[in-house]
C-alpha cells in the first residue's frame, strides 16, 4: 500500500509538470513563469524550494546528535538570507526585469565579470542538487531495498528531471503549492504521533534540554565559535547571490508580492524547520538504539534515522504522510536546483560565445543544459559520502567568496567599478583556496581555525576596495538594465 501511494504521488507530480508545459511559450515563461505568480505561489516557491532533504533528514539528525549550536547555517543562516533578500535586494532585483542574476553582473560590470561570476554561481549548485538527488535515492532505496542506492539515485534523477524539463518555473510553482501542503500537514501529524509515543511534547523538550540540545551557544573554545560563525555567514550571505533566489523574486506578479513572498517564505521556513528537528530527537527518545547511527563510519548513515523509524515503528497511514512530505520536500528543492544553474549557464555563459538565440532556440538550450546539470549532479551524488548538510554548505562557499561582494557593492556603493569586481574575484579565490590547505579545525593556532571562506570574503572586500579606488586600468563597463533585458529577450513589464 505504501509503495502504491508513493508511485501514485510521483505520477501525479510528473503529470502536473507536464500540464504546466501548456503555460510555457518561451524562455521567460520557462525561467521566471512570465513574472506572474500571485502571493500564495510566491510564498510556496520560496518555502518549498528551501525546505529540502537536508532540512528533513540531515539538519534534523545533526540537531539530534549535537544540538542547536551545530545547525547555525541551516535554519538560522538560511532563513536570515531570505529576510535580507526581502528587505535589501527583492525590490532591486524585481525592477531590473532580468531573467538571471548573471544578467545583473553584465549590467553592472560588463561581460567578463558576468561570465566568471555566472560560472561560480552555477558550480555552487552542484553540491545542493547532489544533496537532493542523494536524498531521493535514499528514500527509494529504503522503500525498495532490492534497488541499490546508486540505482535509486539515477531513477530519482530521471523523475525530477522529466517534470522540470517540461514546465520549468511554471511546473515548479504549481507543484510547490501541492508540495507545501503535503510537507506542512504530513510533518505536523507525524510530529504529534511520534511526540505522543515518546511521552508527550513536554517529555521530548525536557529530554532535549537535559542533554543540552537546546543551547544555541554551547561552545567553549574559540575554534568552535569560529566554526559556528563561519557556517552562519556562509549560508546567510553566500545564499544571496543565487539564481533560485533571484528567480523566485522575479517570478512574482509585482514588486510588493516579491517582497512579501520572500519575507513570509523565509520566516515560515525558520519556524517550520524545528518540526523535523523535534521528530528526529523524538525518535532517539522512543528508541535510544537509533543513536547508534551517529557513530557510523559513513556520515550518511545518520540521515536514515527518520525513514527507518517511520518505516518500522509507525502505522501505514503515518508512513504515507511522512514519505509524502519527505518526497515533496525533495522534489520541490531538486527541481529548483536543476533549473537555476541550467538557466544561468545558458543565458550568461553559453550565449556569450555564440550569436543571440531566438526565443524558441533559447528554450530548448535551457532544457538541454538542465539535462546536462542533472547528469553531472548525479555523478557527484553517487560518488560522494558527505552528508546533505555538508554538500549544501560547500556550494555556498563559492558564491560567498566570488559573487556576494560584487553584488552588494554594485547595488549600494556607487563607486564600485568593473576593475574593483575583477580585483575582488582575482584576490578572493586564491586566498580562499590557499586557506583551505592550511585550515585545521582544532589547531592551537587560532588563525588556522578561521573557516577558509571567511578569509576569502575578507579578500573579496579588500579587492573591491583597492580595485575601485585605484586608477582604472580596466575599462568600467555598465549597461542600462532595460537595455540588457531587451537584448536578452526579456520583454518589459509582464
Amino acid at each position: 500500500m505504501l509503495i502504491a501511494c508513493v508511485i501514485a504521488y510521483m505520477f501525479v507530480t510528473v503529470a502536473v509538470g507536464i500540464y504546466a508545459s501548456r503555460r510555457v511559450h518561451g524562455a521567460k515563461d520557462f525561467m521566471v513563469a512570465g513574472r506572474s505568480l500571485p502571493l500564495y505561489m510566491s510564498f510556496a516557491c520560496v518555502f518549498a524550494t528551501w525546505f529540502g532533504a537536508e532540512t528533513v533528514l540531515s539538519v534534523s539528525a545533526n540537531f539530534a546528535h549535537n544540538g542547536l549550536g551545530f545547525v547555525s547555517g541551516d535554519p538560522f543562516g538560511a532563513s536570515m538570507c531570505l529576510v535580507l533578500v526581502a528587505f535589501f535586494f527583492a525590490r532591486t532585483f524585481y525592477r531590473m526585469d532580468l531573467l538571471t542574476i548573471g544578467d545583473y553582473y553584465h549590467a553592472r560590470y560588463g561581460r567578463t565579470v558576468e561570465v566568471v561570476a555566472s560560472l561560480g554561481i552555477a558550480s555552487s549548485y552542484l553540491g545542493w542538487t547532489s544533496a537532493q538527488l542523494s536524498a531521493l535515492g535514499l528514500v527509494i532505496n529504503v522503500l525498495f531495498p532490492q534497488v541499490t542506492l546508486n540505482q535509486a539515485i539515477i531513477l530519482g534523477t530521471a523523475i525530477v528531471t522529466v517534470y522540470t524539463l517540461f514546465g520549468g518555473m511554471w511546473s515548479i510553482a504549481l507543484t510547490d503549492v501541492i508540495q507545501t501542503v503535503a510537507i506542512v500537514v504530513g510533518l505536523i501529524v507525524v510530529a504529534v504521533i511520534l511526540g505522543n509515543q515518546a511521552g508527550g511534547f513536554d517529555v521530548v523538550v525536557a529530554a532535549a534540554q537535559k542533554e543540552g540540545k537546546l543551547t544555541l551557544f554551547p561552545h567553549i573554545t574559540a575554534a568552535a565559535w569560529l566554526a559556528f560563525i563561519g557556517e552562519f555567514i556562509t549560508m546567510a550571505l553566500g545564499s544571496i547571490p543565487q539564481q533560485d533566489v533571484f528567480q523566485r523574486v522575479t517570478s512574482a506578479r509585482n514588486e510588493r508580492t516579491a517582497f512579501l513572498g520572500t519575507l513570509s517564505g523565509g520566516l515560515f521556513y525558520f519556524a517550520f524547520a524545528f518540526v523535523p528537528m523535534f521528530i528526529a530527537f523524538a525518535a532517539t527518545v522512543i528508541d535510544p538504539s537509533y543513536s547508534a547511527h551517529f557513530q557510523a563510519e559513513d556520515a550518511r548513515e545518520v540521515q536514515k534515522i527518520l525513514p527507518t523509524l517511520i518505516l518500522h515503528d509507525t502505522p501505514l497511514w503515518v508512513q504515507v504522510l511522512f514519505f509524502g512530505a519527505l518526497l515533496s520536500a525533495i522534489l520541490s528543492t531538486a527541481s529548483g536546483t536543476l533549473l537555476a544553474p541550467a538557466s544561468i549557464l545558458t543565458e550568461n555563459v553559453l550565449q556569450q560565445f555564440t550569436k543571440h538565440f531566438s526565443d524558441v532556440t533559447m528554450l530548448w538550450l535551457v532544457r538541454g543544459m538542465l539535462v546536462l546539470v542533472a547528469i553531472v549532479a548525479t555523478t557527484i551524488s553517487v560518488n560522494s559520502q558527505s552528508t546533505m548538510y555538508e554538500m549544501v554548505e560547500s556550494g555556498y562557499k563559492v558564491t560567498l567568496v566570488m559573487a556576494f561582494v560584487p553584488l552588494v557593492c554594485g547595488i549600494y556603493w556607487p563607486r564600485a567599478t568593473t576593475q574593483g569586481a575583477v580585483f575582488s574575484i582575482l584576490l578572493s579565490v586564491p586566498v580562499w583556496i590557499g586557506a583551505e590547505f592550511l585550515y585545521l579545525e582544532e589547531s592551537p593556532e587560532l588563525w588556522r581555525c578561521v573557516p577558509p571562506q571567511l578569509y576569502g570574503l575578507a579578500a573579496s572586500f579588500a579587492g573591491m576596495l583597492i580595485g575601485s579606488s585605484m586608477p582604472n586600468w580596466i575599462k568600467h563597463t555598465s549597461h542600462d538594465p532595460a537595455e540588457v533585458a531587451k537584448s536578452r529577450r526579456a520583454l518589459p513589464g509582464h
